[in-house]
């Protein structure tokens, strides 16, 4: 999966816990997912659309009431899923909030090797550079990014790397992204 695309799943807030549940064998209805998500059914409902308009999810033909339909996996939202049932283990159950921020899981894929905030924004083509201080400054406030200062430098550049839990999702999440577009 390309780093593009994986962007594109991230931005919206449920589609990586609803990808992992559908992983993970809940059934592909809207009652199960929200009581397993936990999302408000506007959001939720937004993010079904989403992973049905990016391929990743597709009405199950033949199943389901049209009031209440079915969804499946597609072939690449199987890998998708996979992937996300990986990450969404990780962390504890109260920072699941900053795993559904859209930058957060692009951005600890990029620190797989620790970088410079203009590194990591060359990677992640289209993220402003609000977007990442901020996605950074709440990683970094949560212990999943660590951030040093080379003084030797002029001027002096920030290096971030991903720690502890960061850590482990960045590993995770890095072998299956590609980085060119």
């Amino acid at each position: 999966m390309n780093i593009k695309f994986f962007v594109n799943m991230t931005s919206r807030a449920w589609a990586v816990p609803i990808l992992s549940n559908l992983h993970t064998g809940v059934a592909g209805r809207q009652a199960p997912l929200l009581a397993a998500t936990g999302a408000s059914r506007t959001a939720f409902a937004q993010s079904m659309d989403h992973l049905i308009e990016i391929g990743l999810l597709e009405r199950n033909p033949g199943h389901g009431h049209p009031l209440r339909p079915e969804f499946r996996l597609t072939p690449l939202g199987a890998q998708a899923a996979a992937l996300a049932a990986k990450v969404h283990r990780i962390p504890e159950q109260n920072d699941h909030d900053l795993l559904r921020r859209s930058w957060t899981l692009p951005v600890l894929t990029s620190l797989h090797t620790p970088s410079h905030f203009n590194e990591i924004k060359r990677n992640l083509h289209t993220i402003t550079d609000r977007a990442l201080s901020q996605s950074l400054k709440s990683m970094e406030s949560r212990n999943w990014v660590q951030r040093s200062v080379d003084e030797a430098a002029r001027p002096p550049r920030s290096l971030y790397r991903a720690i502890n839990t960061g850590g482990q999702i960045s590993q995770v999440t890095a072998p299956e992204i590609s980085f060119a577009i």
